[in-house]
């Protein structure tokens, strides 16, 4: 949900204002134990007046909606509404975006797992 490339290290608690209406908390980061990898865990809000962003993530991302709802547009995948206590989970690099699905405002918790940048812009 980044407006640019970032890489998110250990900077636990961290809050990040991304663009109007899109925020993201850094939570604890832990290497894995495949060499070269790692877990980033972030809490992220999505507010009903954020832009639709482009974005990719080098590795899967395992996403746990935590309040409101999301629509997720992921390539070559039907676009999903998910709800609070809905999962789901995106392939590495797919091309992804996301909106309030409500009126309000929605929250996720998410994890990417690869020891690279967290976030790209797509084209």
């Amino acid at each position: 949900m980044s407006m640019g490339e970032d890489h998110v290290g250990g900077a636990s608690g961290r809050t990040l204002q991304e663009a109007p209406g899109l925020w993201r908390t850094d939570l604890p980061q832990h290497d894995l134990s495949v060499s070269g990898r790692e877990v980033v865990q972030q809490r992220a809000g999505v507010d009903h007046e954020a832009p639709l962003v482009k974005h990719t993530h080098p590795g899967e991302e395992i996403i746990y909606i935590l309040e409101g709802g999301l629509e997720y547009r992921v390539e070559d995948q039907p676009t999903r509404t998910c709800h609070a206590g809905d999962a789901l989970t995106v392939p590495p690099g797919a091309v992804r975006a996301v909106r309030d699905a409500g009126s309000g405002k929605a929250e996720l918790a998410c994890a990417v797992k690869e020891r690279k940048p967290v976030i790209s812009l797509a084209g």
